[in-house]
């Protein structure tokens, strides 16, 4: 559930036979390589963030950051671990328009997926009282800590994926564990 530098650049044609696609675009830099002690460091962020957390949560509240922050690599990523892991399909394809959907997400995680957009989109000012008590409701004291942790987590990922390029499209599910 970590994520790295991936660094093939090649045209691809598509999988029907169809017109080729643009050329895939390569890393800017190689950051587990050149600050490996930070690499590590969010690594094990990451790890700590997520512990004790429903996994289909987590992916959930990865996926929602990763898709506001534009993250191609991290949405690849999280989708692929998602479906591995046994989330339907249509929840993740709803995800970016939950607010249309709710009926196919527990209340639970609308009240995560409503807070990883206010944490994540802090442009639009403070979180919303609102917005935490809702998920206040849902979420144990411990738990609700460790969906922030999560939200951060994901965010600094988003970060780096987003600054340094990284390439969509090479995650497969468990190739960093």
């Amino acid at each position: 559930m970590t994520h790295t530098d991936s660094t093939d650049s090649t045209d691809s044609t598509d999988v029907t036979g169809g017109a080729k696609k643009a050329a895939e675009h390569a890393p800017r830099m190689q950051l587990a390589k050149l600050a490996p002690e930070f690499y590590r460091a969010a690594v094990a962020l990451d790890t700590a963030a997520a512990k004790g957390l429903d996994p289909a949560l987590v992916e959930l509240v990865k996926l929602r950051a990763s898709q506001i922050n534009h993250c191609a690599f991290c949405i690849d990523m999280h989708s692929k671990d998602a479906l591995a892991a046994g989330e339907d399909v249509e929840r993740l394809l709803l995800l970016g328009a939950w607010e249309e959907s709710r009926h196919f997400y527990t209340e639970k995680e609308l009240a995560a997926i409503e807070l990883t957009e206010a944490v994540t989109v802090l442009t639009d000012g403070f979180v919303p009282d609102e917005v935490y008590a809702r998920a206040a409701r849902h979420f144990e004291e411990k738990e609700l800590a460790q969906v922030i942790a999560l939200i951060a987590a994901i965010n600094v990922w988003n970060r780096i994926g987003v600054t340094t390029r990284l390439t969509p499209g090479h995650y497969t599910p468990g190739m960093y564990a």
